[in-house]
């Protein structure tokens, strides 16, 4: 099998054309970055929102856990029967696609940017408010760049999850690297699977390394350091003043 795989993978057949590997790629890319992008669109904001007041917090256990359990090959199902007939050609395909991607995505997006903006010292936020920042720039100035680190997990750990189960969209006749997989099965052509899985396993391995340079050169190694101690300062901050103790806590996570 291991000489069938070989062959499959130096054949440069397989390599070209809109059925090549490139191709494939290309297109499983593509429905992962913007399944990515909608997914954050939708919970970042909204983790944000619950982490800095406080309300809503049973969503990000009750209705994650409930994201999570869905069965995506059931889900895209049920999508396309209902939207194929509500959508022209291959649109009635393609959004249930990205759609059960996204709500794949959600949760831990959702987690991150919420445990990113809770994790931010109370000393912090409350010198920012000593300064006289209001909700939203407390917000936007403190607890935001505070939750880069784990929102950044949330958001690797989404990546992850869509490029391995982006291949259900050739289930539907999209295209992807999944299209290896289906087209493999329906004529039992295993090193052609094979391939295919391989090809979906370096595919994530390699994003997720992109992902993780990405988050070395965005977020300040001091944050990094802060996030992975889980670290919760709990001085007393009575007698000093606010403005110090707001800049002490920035120029920490530089």
């Amino acid at each position: 099998m291991i000489g069938a795989l070989l062959s499959w993978l130096t054949d440069p057949a397989h390599w070209a054309g809109s059925d090549g590997v490139p191709h494939r790629v290309a297109e499983h890319l593509g429905y992962s970055v913007l399944a990515l992008l909608l997914a954050a669109v939708i919970a970042v904001p909204l983790g944000l929102f619950i982490g800095h007041t406080g309300r809503g917090t049973f969503l990000i256990a009750g209705l994650a856990n409930a994201l999570r359990a869905l069965p995506t090959l059931g889900l895209l199902i049920l999508a396309v029967l209902a939207l194929i007939s509500r959508l022209p050609g291959e649109l009635g395909f393609l959004v249930p696609s990205i759609a059960v991607l996204v709500v794949l995505a959600v949760p831990p997006i959702l987690s991150g940017s919420y445990a990113g903006v809770r994790s931010v010292p109370p000393e912090a936020r409350d010198a920012a408010f000593g300064m006289g920042m209001t909700g939203r720039e407390v917000l936007v100035k403190v607890e935001m760049p505070c939750a880069l680190p784990l929102l950044f997990s949330g958001l690797r750990s989404a990546m992850l999850q869509i490029v391995s189960t982006a291949t259900v969209a050739a289930y539907v006749g999209l295209g992807g690297l999944g299209r290896l997989l289906i087209d493999g099965l329906a004529v039992r052509d295993y090193p052609q699977m094979l391939a295919g899985a391989l090809l979906v396993a370096v595919l994530a391995v390699l994003v997720e390394l992109l992902l993780a340079g990405l988050q070395r050169l965005v977020v300040p190694r001091g944050l990094i350091a802060a996030a992975r101690r889980g670290e919760r300062r709990t001085r007393d901050v009575g007698g000093e003043d606010v403005q110090d103790q707001l800049e002490d806590h920035l120029v920490r996570a530089r």
